[in-house]
């Protein structure tokens, strides 16, 4: 299995749900706040914070895992 590298050099702002509530009709959860529905993308760290900052948001920030690279070859399939 391979994973792509794309998009994974942005930094995103999502809101979080203020009332979240159980759709009586589906038993989703749903809300009336439209905020969770927003997502931005910036291509540094420092421009989501300095945003943030700016727009007095309170915010957290969850760094990316690294990524362990394992290098194989097709090879490897047939031997030991």
């Amino acid at each position: 299995m391979q994973s792509g590298l794309g998009k994974t050099n942005k930094w995103i702002l999502e809101f979080n749900t203020k009332d979240p509530t159980i759709n009586p009709l589906m038993g989703w959860e749903s809300s009336s706040d439209t905020l969770t529905e927003l997502k931005m993308e910036f291509t540094t760290k420092e421009l989501a914070i300095n945003y943030a900052k700016k727009m007095k948001i309170d915010y957290e920030i969850i760094e990316p895992k690294k990524r362990k690279i394992v290098k194989k070859s097709y090879a490897d399939n047939f031997l030991g």
